[in-house]
């Protein structure tokens, strides 16, 4: 019996170590004030998440984070995840939950849930300026060299739509878009409002093909249990629309953005 016990104990003190707060009971009423809000996300997202001159974060994520904080009650930390950690991260405990510009998919909703959308928008295509491509129905072909970013839905898409082409797999954004400045690739799928600013960084080796192929939106990840959570992040939401939050958002971050886009009538808005 004792030696039962000693491996049951060496079983629990395992799984302490190798999952940490995932295991440890939640805290509530004064104690989940007291606890701050672990936030992840990827800082290399501008104007969504990213970092200022003295390498604070910022942008309409961060701001988004800490007014959902102050919703709250709760103090609030970032936690600065690459990209296809996030999901990880969040299963084990790390954080509390993913505001990151991450797309609401069916693949992703097999693992986490997710949050009312509070954005929407839509893969587009960063292409090179001498490449012949026109649109998402020109890509799927033995010639066509596509770039995407790691984990995210571009990568999805063209592993599941366009399997006669060679598609490169990058971890960085700023990669994929060289791989097309470079002419080493025909387009570069992505959300439509990168590809409205990184084909303003390169006019002259890239076209921005702007209208969304596959609309999509964006809503803050959670795990399946935390039903409270949930809860509190759409009331929040709510009443943030409701204040003209997001509105205020967009005129302080992305001003030149919504008008072209609203110019032209292409869908990204909150």
């Amino acid at each position: 019996m004792q030696l039962l016990r000693s491996i049951a104990d060496r079983f629990v003190l395992a799984l302490l170590f190798l999952f940490g707060d995932a295991l440890a009971p939640l805290p509530s009423g004064r104690a989940l004030a007291d606890t701050p809000l672990r936030v992840g996300m990827e800082l290399s997202y501008p104007p969504f998440e990213m970092t200022d001159a003295q390498g604070k974060p910022t942008g309409v994520s961060v701001k988004l984070a800490e007014a959902l904080g102050t919703h709250l009650g709760r103090k609030v930390l970032i936690q600065n995840t690459s990209f296809d950690g996030l999901i990880p991260a969040l299963k084990t405990g790390k954080i509390d939950c993913i505001i990151s510009s991450m797309t609401a998919t069916p693949e992703r909703t097999r693992s986490i849930v997710f949050s009312d959308p509070y954005l929407t928008t839509g893969l587009a295509l960063l292409a090179g300026a001498k490449s012949s491509v026109q649109s998402a129905a020109d890509l799927n072909q033995p010639d066509r060299v596509i770039a995407v970013k790691k984990g995210t839905t571009g990568h999805q898409y063209a592993v599941a739509n366009l399997k006669q082409a060679r598609i490169l797999v990058l971890d960085k954004e700023a990669a994929a878009v060289m791989e097309v400045v470079q002419g080493k690739a025909d387009a570069f799928i992505y959300d439509s409002l990168s590809v409205y600013q990184n084909q303003k960084r390169q006019p002259n080796t890239t076209r921005a093909l702007l209208r969304p192929f596959r609309e999509e939106t964006w809503a803050i990840g959670l795990r399946p249990g935390d039903t409270a959570l949930l809860k509190q992040v759409n009331d929040f939401l709510q009443a943030f629309r409701a204040a003209n939050g997001f509105e205020k958002l967009g005129d302080e971050f992305l001003p030149e953005e919504k008008a072209h886009f609203q110019a032209e009538g292409i869908p990204f808005y909150f």
